[in-house]
């Protein structure tokens, strides 16, 4: 054989090589078996039994049933009281039932039941606080309209089968991702924007926003709205709220400084959607809840954790970075927040002591005294927009080491007013 045939003959037996290589690793690699879209009635909550067709997505979901310390040492899923690491919040909230019952939220299996045994729910708390709780509230607004959220917690318990489960993000017959939160739906339109004609990418946040966010009642009929009127961040949500919509003033008044104050509920998807992966499109499912691979399966983990549980998982698809250099730079970003954060907070305590010392003088200018309330009003909404929101400042680090700076500003400035109303030196 020529020189020239053998080289034909040595480059067509390696040809044959890299395809016989490619089909084989092909074959390792395929899925194992097809996942069939599963036959699920409409009211059908229960994950046990979407788990008979969703196996692998259901054994994650149940590990949210796990209680255990966040890897960073911020957040986590066991119940233990705020208060026990931020003194402050029990001066913060006097007066209202954060300063008595305060504690870190564990999964999604647990919603009705931590709504059940916590102490801040009362014979008098509206049906409006079990919106984000249950899947149940697909029939329960169904059947009542808005009515239910002034209906008696109470009242709504025996409707509460389950907690958070596959039916709150997924229509049961095409397995599509959905919301079911009406005050959702609403602000959403209010911000042009209509939910059913949202991408798939655009769902995998908003199942996550429908409840991450902050909130409040509507006097009278304790209807749940979303304060985005004018934008989703803490400056424009406190103007929408200075604007006293729909006649809401306050949630309550603090005791010592007589301030009319706001609480914050934990506005993930507000700070999540100013920040650099909200901006970059990156969706709260990309970390939270990563695609994994299980005998070449794909799947989407329903373990709502951690990202710094999983690093390969959630981080690596976009960063090159080794896995330990990605949780050190979370942990450094989240040790200096809180470092702010709890600065901010003794901060915030020390201006509504100075104000309620100063209110009691005999001869002080009420007017000085007023603004000073306000300027403690702002400086603990500012501050409590950081503490409730579950990433400790890694959602958006720019925007809330920029706010927590304003706050600890802003809460000198209302001492500062106050002493000089009262020509004290507290």
């Amino acid at each position: 054989m020529s020189r020239r045939g053998k080289l034909l003959t040595f480059f067509l037996g390696l040809v044959v090589v890299c395809v016989v290589f490619v089909v084989a690793r092909a074959t390792v690699l395929k899925p194992t078996s097809t996942i069939k879209l599963a036959q699920i009635p409409a009211g059908e909550y229960d994950p046990a039994v979407w788990g008979k067709f969703y196996p692998l997505e259901y054994r994650s979901y149940q590990k949210n049933l796990e209680m255990s310390p966040s890897p960073t040492g911020y957040g986590g899923s066991q119940k233990v009281q705020h208060a026990i690491k931020e003194p402050e919040i029990l001066i913060n909230f006097k007066g209202m039932a954060f300063s008595k019952d305060y504690a870190e939220d564990r999964g999604h299996p647990y919603t009705v039941t931590d709504l059940r045994e916590t102490k801040r729910v009362t014979p008098k708390s509206p049906g409006a606080c079990m919106t984000c709780k249950t899947a149940n509230l697909i029939d329960i607004y169904k059947d009542m309209g808005w009515s239910y959220a002034k209906t008696p917690l109470s009242d709504l318990f025996p409707k509460m089968k389950h907690p958070i489960v596959c039916a709150n993000c997924h229509d049961p017959a095409t397995m599509d991702l959905r919301v079911i939160n009406p005050a959702f739906i609403e602000a959403m339109q209010g911000r042009g924007i209509d939910v059913k004609k949202a991408s798939r990418e655009e769902m995998r946040s908003y199942v996550c926003g429908q409840c991450h966010v902050e909130y409040y009642f509507e006097p009278e009929t304790s209807r749940v709205i979303f304060p985005w009127d004018k934008g989703l961040h803490p400056e424009q949500i406190y103007a929408y709220y200075a604007e006293k919509p729909g006649g809401f003033v306050q949630d309550w008044l603090h005791p010592d400084s007589q301030a009319k104050m706001l609480k914050a509920q934990h506005p993930d998807f507000e700070t999540w959607s100013n920040g650099i992966h909200g901006k970059a499109g990156v969706t709260c499912a990309d970390c939270h809840m990563p695609y994994m691979r299980e005998k070449g399966q794909k799947y989407t983990s329903h373990w709502v954790t951690s990202p710094m549980r999983h690093v390969e998982a959630s981080c690596r698809p976009c960063h090159d970075q080794n896995p330990e250099w990605l949780f050190e730079r979370v942990k450094t970003t989240q040790d200096n927040v809180w470092q702010l954060q709890h600065t901010a907070g003794m901060t915030v305590a020390r201006a509504h002591e100075v104000i309620g010392k100063a209110g009691a003088q005999a001869n002080v200018n009420r007017s000085g005294l007023e603004k000073a309330r306000e300027l403690v009003r702002k400086a603990q909404w500012y501050w409590d927009m950081v503490a409730a929101e579950n990433s400790m400042g890694f959602h958006n680090p720019a925007q809330v080491l920029n706010i927590l700076g304003q706050s600890i500003d802003l809460s000198h400035q209302a001492i500062s007013t106050a002493n000089r109303a009262a020509k004290t030196n507290f």
